[in-house]
């Protein structure tokens, strides 16, 4: 059994890279530090790669510590192993998860796996339904590593086992398979597709057949020996950018190394992060703050480039395949800094796939205080999915939702029925931010008074003709956004 150190955090910062520069004489700690640790340049360098490295474990654990830790974050869901089911989409007010999906109902499940496995039983559900419930197992590190639903294991439901790192016990009779972590706690998501508002009810009711409950209880064995309890330093979103270094330092140590971080995590020992001892921020020589706070400064660039230029563009919308287990990213941190910070905890390919534009046709940035935009699907060139697929807006700098007079959030196919399509069977969306005139309004999508960052989200994508898959080299394209003059 693992045992994890707790450390205090340094809180609230508050200042630059300017005022580190001029700062006053360091204490003689600092400067008995300063002799064993790396030079500013050196101290730059792994900074920039700390940050592309732990940018997603830090989200991770802010997310972690605002669903499960904080009762008063404003964003508390419940308590480690308890599944808390909502029965509604994201709104604007849900602030804790930058481009949240506002597509499905969420089941939140954070799992604590040291003390034992967990077995999550999922309900059978009604094929005619089209039913697409998906339970997504992800790690500390935010690699994903297993698929409970539709197009994973089917729709008859049944019990799964997930067990950490310590754990080596055989498969228990009835258990359909094993899904087995690398770190002692992570986020399970469940998502069941909401229809429409009648639609309710039955989302419910699958929801109340989501169970988990320890491995001992689900053979009916005495329990093992409870965890040691953990004194987890606070973090918050809020609170990323100003005490990243402090927060990265907390969420190592509930990341087991492995033999693809190895190398980064000794570069990162080497300022005092991820180390048995505690890491405070404020403590550091003067000179060594300013070099990682630039260092943090580069390695922030290089995630928004590949963002912007890592993935194929398609008449202006990025897409791409950057989600995945271990395997998938093979120790590539950028990749994986990318993917968390344009939409954390997304799917693998084969579950979906995500379009993503700040531009319009011509590559001129999406903005909805200054112009309005059409986006029009072709007729028959709808995206091809076996699910569903969404369009969801989100605020450009933000990357939240944003509150609207109508309280839409996405469109998405389950609205077609209530949507006017073009004589020529084409059917556009308008995108602007005041209302396009109630002839029109049924397939309004409100934009922000700003800057616009738009999601699609092509779920159970299709393989064959016209396909999304593999990304950004099926034979479907998503459509450019159109400036209205």
């Amino acid at each position: 059994m693992n045992t994890f150190r707790a450390k205090t955090l340094a809180m609230a910062l508050g200042v630059t890279a300017a005022m580190l520069m001029t700062a006053g004489c360091n204490s003689p700690k600092q400067e008995a530090a300063a002799t064993e640790a790396p030079d500013p340049g050196e101290a730059k360098a792994i900074a920039e790669e700390a940050f592309i490295y732990g940018l997603p474990i830090v989200m991770n654990y802010a997310v972690m510590n605002e669903f499960v830790l904080n009762q008063d974050s404003g964003q508390y869901k419940a308590p480690f192993n308890t599944i808390s089911s909502e029965s509604r989409v994201f709104t604007y007010e849900d602030t804790a998860v930058v481009t949240p999906n506002s597509d499905t109902p969420y089941s939140m499940l954070w799992l604590d796996l040291r003390a034992e496995p967990m077995v999550i039983s999922v309900p059978a559900v009604d094929k005619n339904r089209g039913e697409y419930d998906m339970p997504e197992f992800n790690l500390g590190n935010t690699f994903n590593y297993g698929y409970i639903g539709s197009r994973a294991t089917g729709s008859d439901g049944g019990d799964y086992l997930v067990a950490g790192p310590d754990w080596n016990g055989q498969t228990p009779d009835g258990i359909k398979q094993v899904f087995r972590a690398t770190t002692p706690f992570g986020l399970s998501i469940f998502r069941t597709q909401l229809f429409n508002p009648g639609d309710l009810d039955n989302v419910k009711m699958i929801q109340a057949g989501y169970r988990v409950q320890p491995l001992s209880a689900y053979l009916k064995q005495p329990a093992p020996p409870v965890a040691a309890q953990i004194t987890f330093p606070p973090a918050s979103n809020a609170g990323i950018k100003s005490d990243f270094f402090d927060y990265l330092d907390a969420a190592l140590q509930f990341v087991p190394e492995s033999a693809q971080d190895k190398a980064i995590r000794a570069k990162l020992a080497r300022l005092g992060i991820g180390t048995d001892a505690p890491f405070a921020f404020k403590e550091l020589p003067a000179a060594r703050k300013a070099a990682m706070m630039l260092g943090m400064k580069s390695g922030a660039e290089k995630v928004d480039t590949f963002l912007n230029s890592g993935r194929k563009s398609i008449n202006g919308w990025k897409v791409g395949s950057m989600f995945g287990d271990a395997a998938f990213y093979n120790g590539d941190w950028l990749m994986r800094a990318a993917a968390a910070k344009g939409g954390i905890y997304g799917n693998n390919a084969e579950e979906a796939v995500y379009p993503m534009t700040r531009e319009d046709a011509k590559g001129e940035v999406l903005d909805g205080s200054k112009y309005k935009y059409t986006l029009t699907f072709g007729a028959g060139q709808l995206p091809p999915v076996n699910a569903f697929w969404s369009v969801t807006m989100y605020d450009g700098t933000s990357q939240l939702l944003i509150q609207n007079p109508i309280n839409r959030y996405l469109i998405n196919s389950p609205m077609l029925p209530g949507m006017k399509t073009n004589a020529d069977g084409s059917l556009t969306l308008y995108i602007q931010k005041d209302s396009p005139g109630k002839d029109k309004e049924a397939n309004w999508l409100p934009a922000p008074n700003g800057p616009i960052y738009m999601v699609m989200r092509l779920y159970w994508p299709k393989t064959e003709a016209p396909s999304v898959l593999p990304p950004g080299s099926g034979s479907w394209s998503p459509p450019p956004v159109v400036r209205v003059d």
